[in-house]
């Protein structure tokens, strides 16, 4: 007599109770938690009123941005459709756009300069991702980016002396996995003698000051073997899948020593044609993720050498090629410039996390780690989504094309455009943003962070 037992098609749910139990421990905290603001002067309060009145006044154009790339969501370095609709909307408030700046053909600068003084950039980013589209909410993001710098033209046109600098309003495609703002460092974007801080936000299910962001590389590995007959002489090849095999299994050990935050994700895109010939070829693609740049750096090397290990024990060649995509580095935000975004939002009804209150576990990565390293910035979250629902979900892109998603962008236009009056205009919170910077490490670029 003998037993069959059925294995279903379907997969098993996840369960979910871990994400249970972090949710309850961060409502604990939530309820424990308050955002200490530092006490400064930033912009005189009869300004700040008037400039959340012109955002208002430019809650229907935000909110049509924001629905226009929703409904046309395009992929890193093919915005072209976004780019367009950015530049003939800010041009419609006077304001000209330069398109192709940096070396990158969708991305754009427009420049609102209001006498001498200091410059600050406000960026946007408008990519989306393949089949389920604005999932990352870069539509709220986007048109928010917008609205705050127009915000900004408007009330220098109301009222020319209500500050002295230049706004940068900059157009930063391809952060989904290409990391775009790298490529534009790398044409000469976010120079630290063009630019005195550089703000934008991050879509999310909670509002918080600052989260952890991971530092982020890319590799891709290429084994080498011999091709055999598999069955008749299988002693003659080199097995160039049994060393992606291997890697594959020896990182899966290495998790267990390696810090909470890392992260390795690999997978197989080639491994072999025919089950009767001993592979000769084979592809690994890997994201290495960590939360400090030396971390990130020690982690490549211990990766590197499980794979180099691989191909020792199966006698294959091995090509290991890192950053085929410009590495991203954790995101180092500034507190002073945190609070002036707490106080902002909290003004608008809502009010933002202190970091530490939503568990390090649920990072991500960024591109605008790469800026936060080159100048003082902040990419604090805006709540487009109820709690559970992560990034990079269909549940996300509904929520980001949803009237919360609406009002995320308003809100979060005016955050941005507040942030960037109070630093226009206190000369001591300015002082307090660069010593801030310059005691966390001042000016550092990635690659020599890497050893790249």
């Amino acid at each position: 007599m003998s037993t069959h037992h059925e294995i279903s098609a379907d997969p098993l749910p996840p369960f979910p109770g871990y994400s249970q139990h972090l949710a309850k421990h961060t409502d604990e905290l939530r309820q424990a938690s308050k955002f200490d603001v530092i006490d400064r002067q930033g912009a005189p309060e009869e300004l700040v009123a008037e400039l959340e009145r012109c955002v208002d006044s430019l809650g229907d154009e935000i909110t049509d941005m924001s629905h226009f790339l929703h409904a046309h969501p395009e992929l890193g370095f093919e915005e072209y459709e976004a780019q367009v609709q950015f530049k003939e909307r800010v041009e419609a408030h006077g304001v000209p756009v330069q398109t192709g700046v940096y070396g990158v053909q969708t991305a754009f600068e427009a420049t609102l300069s209001n006498g001498d003084g200091p410059t600050i950039a406000i960026i946007s980013e408008y990519d989306a991702l393949p089949e389920i589209g604005h999932a990352c909410g870069h539509c709220v993001m986007g048109s928010a980016g917008m609205g705050g710098f127009l915000g900004l033209v408007e009330l220098a046109k109301k009222n020319p002396q209500a500050f002295h600098g230049t706004v940068k309003f900059i157009g930063t495609p391809a952060e989904e996995g290409k990391s775009g703002k790298a490529v534009m460092i790398q044409g000469g974007a976010f120079k630290p003698d063009d630019i005195d801080a550089a703000i934008m936000f991050h879509s999310y299910g909670y509002d918080l000051a600052n989260q952890t962001w991971l530092g982020r590389r890319t590799l891709t590995v290429h084994f080498h073997g011999v091709a055999a007959h598999a069955s008749s002489q299988p002693w003659m090849g080199r097995n160039a899948l049994d060393a992606a095999v291997l890697a594959y299994q020896g990182l899966a050990v290495l998790r267990q020593q390696i810090p909470p935050e890392d992260r390795i994700h690999e997978i197989i895109t080639d491994g072999g044609t025919r089950q009767s010939i001993i592979t000769e070829h084979s592809t690994m693609k890997f994201y290495i993720r960590s939360k400090f740049p030396d971390t990130l750096r020690d982690l490549s090397q211990r990766v590197e050498n499980v794979i180099n290990g691989a191909a020792l024990m199966t006698g294959c060649g091995v090509e290991i090629i890192w950053d085929e995509s410009p590495a991203t580095l954790p995101v180092r935000s500034n507190h002073e410039l945190e609070s002036r975004w707490v106080i902002a939002q909290r003004r608008r009804g809502r009010d933002p996390l202190p970091h530490g209150v939503v568990s390090e576990t649920l990072a991500a990565s960024t591109d605008f780690g790469n800026v936060s390293y080159r100048v003082p910035g902040i990419q604090p979250l805006v709540k487009v989504s109820a709690e559970d629902v992560a990034l990079h979900t269909r549940a996300m892109a509904q929520a980001a094309g949803s009237p919360q998603g609406d009002k995320a962008a308003i809100d979060g236009a005016f955050g941005l455009a507040a942030v960037a009056l109070d630093f226009l205009c206190d000369a001591d919170l300015r002082t307090a943003v660069r010593d801030e910077f310059e005691s966390d490490g001042g000016y550092m670029d990635a690659q020599e962070l890497l050893g790249a």
